[in-house]
């Protein structure tokens, strides 16, 4: 079995390593590490949590250990995706390097300019930085990449699919064409195959495992859920997550729940909270002091879970992670890889579980596709459709006696009545007002039913003989317009049509003595 010692490292590389309790390498730092040492290319494809940083670390220790940097002239380069990835790689060096004299440099977003350009004035032997804010200081001429020998790509996909490429292309064109170039990706996609045969000269290929494979210490699990009414997905989703995690029990000691935006992140985050589980949210708005803070809580085993986006998918070494809940479905089938990669590191046993909605069963076919295997659907012992939403919450079933509201095609207003109602008898007697039955008149026999209230009592002075219902004109659709007088139409009449026996006098009589002419 090869150990440490055999890979022709420096003596005062092995001595931190085996300070940190490493003997044997991984499989990716046994194929990686002999080849970088001798100056060559190398291109490493493994999955997540399969040791890809110490890989590139080590050699490039050993091989800066002569030398010295000038300053703003670092003599190697290591990019990364995301702040947290850069902090880490920096944290790994630090650790690697101790018992050595090499300076380093991070260059991450939330930070202050003025401190980074400080320590570049200085000069330094490693560079970690993201590619936005490697191209920000060398926009405002800080930096100049024209003596780096070593340059590293560290999460290559995680680059492609955060739209960094044609920064990683500009960065390569900076550098020197002798540079030697380490490049890691844990899949290969036809972006990145593009690349690394641009830029690379004769690599050495070290694939440890299939692309997009998932590791073997994992235990994958699925549970199919559909709310039982759309509005109330997002309530129903957080309880089944609240019942996924008392399920496990205490084999869940802490563990890392994936949502695919920010705003769930938070929601999650508060949901938890108020339940009494112990959680915290992390992603890309969040300052980079409180983001490095949540992250050594949940290290320390001070927090128990971490509520992330895909800011913390990608290369973070975050020792004993348990569990793995993935609240929403990946878009990216790559990225379940890397979601999942959290856990069962080193060796060690883990657990992964997702819920998938109806809306996502295309992008776990595509899951399922690309790692080659079905994963299990579980069945959570107490949680179906059917009883998955509080019984507070359901929509009140309609009352038989409640009146139900119609509104009248004529009227102005709505007139409440039952599906059972009739239409009232012409002979039946007025409502009485208990209250003040005297205000109200007797109903006349006269056959006829008053047709408003203004015509039952008509007013002092009026001789206007009370109009019967048969001999009301029927009011026309037209009627709610507004006429030009500025009346609101009203009855009208039957259109008048020819002159009629009413004609003015003064009229007829020019008609009659254009006949005698």
């Amino acid at each position: 079995m090869t150990k440490f010692s055999d890979l022709n490292l420096d003596k005062k590389v092995l001595t931190a390593v085996e300070e940190t309790g490493y003997e044997t390498p991984t499989p990716i730092q046994a194929g990686a590490i002999p080849p970088a040492l001798e100056g060559r290319d190398v291109l490493g494809i493994a999955q997540t949590g399969t040791g890809k940083t110490a890989s590139f670390t080590l050699p490039m220790i050993t091989a800066l250990k002569r030398g010295r940097a000038r300053a703003r002239m670092p003599r190697s380069l290591v990019l990364a995706p995301t702040r947290e990835l850069a902090a880490q790689v920096a944290e790994n060096f630090d650790a690697y390097a101790k018992y050595t004299k090499l300076t380093k440099a991070l260059l991450i977003g939330g930070v202050s300019f003025k401190e980074q350009d400080a320590l570049i004035d200085r000069g330094v032997d490693v560079l970690i930085a993201t590619p936005g804010r490697l191209l920000d200081h060398f926009e405002r001429g800080k930096l100049i990449l024209s003596d780096v020998k070593i340059m590293v790509v560290d999460e290559a996909d995680r680059m492609l699919d955060m739209g960094f490429i044609p920064d990683i292309e500009r960065i390569f064109g900076l550098t020197p064409f002798t540079r030697q170039t380490l490049f890691f990706s844990a899949t290969m996609a036809p972006e990145i195959e593009r690349i690394t045969n641009t830029f690379l000269s004769n690599p050495a290929k070290i694939e440890v495992a299939r692309a997009a494979t998932t590791s073997e210490n994992i235990t994958q699990g699925v549970v199919m859920f559909s709310a039982s009414n759309r509005t109330k997905e997002g309530t129903e989703k957080r309880r089944l997550l609240r019942d996924l995690i008392a399920a496990e029990g205490e084999a869940c000691r802490n563990g890392i729940i994936f949502c695919n935006r920010k705003i769930d992140v938070d929601a999650v985050a508060k949901s938890m909270q108020k339940y009494g589980l112990d959680a915290a949210p992390i992603h890309g708005d969040l300052e980079q002091s409180h983001r490095m803070r949540t992250l050594d809580k949940f290290r320390d085993g001070s927090l128990r879970f971490l509520v992330a986006s895909d800011v913390a998918a990608r290369g973070l070494d975050i020792p004993n992670v348990s569990h793995v809940f993935n609240y929403d479905v990946p878009s990216h089938a790559e990225d379940y890889v890397h979601r999942i990669g959290r856990t069962g590191r080193a060796g060690k046993t883990g657990t992964a579980i997702m819920i998938c909605t109806p809306k996502d069963e295309k992008n776990f076919e595509d899951i399922e596709r690309l790692v080659e295997m079905t994963i299990p659907r579980l069945d959570v012992k107490g949680v179906t459709q059917k009883d998955a939403a509080p019984k507070a919450d359901a929509p009140d079933a309609p009352s038989a006696d409640k009146p139900k509201r119609t509104r009248t095609r004529g009227g102005r207003g709505r007139k409440a009545a039952t599906s059972t109602d009739a239409p009232a008898s012409q002979d039946a007697p007025a409502p009485q007002d208990a209250a003040n039955p005297q205000d109200v008149p007797a109903p006349q026999d006269t056959g006829t039913a008053p047709a408003s209230k203004a015509e039952a009592t008509p007013s002092e002075g009026k001789s206007k003989p009370e109009p019967t219902k048969e001999a009301q004109p029927k009011k026309s659709r037209g009627g709610r317009n507004r006429g030009r007088n500025g009346d609101r139409g009203g009855d009208h009449g039957a259109p008048v049509v020819g002159m009629g026996d009413h004609a003015p006098e003064f009229i007829l009589k020019s008609f009659e003595e254009r006949q005698s002419s």
